[in-house]
């Protein structure tokens, strides 16, 4: 077990910890624990890099971790009426599609290797700087006025276009 691994599994342990914060309200909290956890990203990703900790494990519990954590926060925050439920239903079917994909074509005999693109990058920027948006708005009364609804399109509009994307891509892969 590495540093960044044990740091990752942290990550995993803060996902139920923000959910009950959101659900009780307890907004400053649940925002500077979603802070922590992206933090927390970058420093494990910064040490298994540079310090040679690498490890099977590490890749794939990263990422869980990760949708783990970004997939609850928009759930959360549909229920408790912070963000609308049509945005966490797209956000969550993008990564329900994605995951679907990969384990029917592993069922298959044809796995595929899923590996972040652009649109994907841009996506995950995006969907972690509104629901951090949606977290200060509530803990510290931050407005964005009417950018909030363009932020929320441009959410929507990359995780639609990411989603296309990877079905693209695995749709290619499985007729070939």
């Amino acid at each position: 077990m590495t540093i960044p691994n044990l740091i990752t599994i942290a990550r995993l342990i803060m996902v139920p910890i923000v959910i009950v914060m959101i659900m009780q309200h307890r907004w400053g909290a649940a925002f500077i624990l979603f802070v922590v956890a992206g933090v927390s990203d970058g420093v494990d990703g910064f040490i298994a890099r540079h310090f040679d900790m690498r490890s099977e494990f590490g890749a794939y519990i990263d990422p869980i971790a990760d949708k783990a954590l970004l997939v609850s926060i928009y759930v959360a925050l549909a229920v408790v009426g912070a963000i609308p439920g049509w945005l966490a239903i797209t956000v969550v079917s993008r990564d329900a599609m994605i995951v679907s994909a990969v384990l029917l074509s592993w069922v298959m005999s044809r796995p595929v290797e899923i590996k972040p693109i652009m649109v994907s990058k841009l996506n995950t920027a995006a969907q972690i700087g509104f629901a951090a948006f949606a977290l200060a708005a509530n803990a510290y009364g931050l407005e964005l006025g009417g950018l909030e609804d363009l932020a929320m399109l441009t959410v929507a509009t990359l995780t639609v276009a990411s989603a296309a994307a990877y079905l693209g891509g695995w749709l290619r892969h499985m007729a070939a």
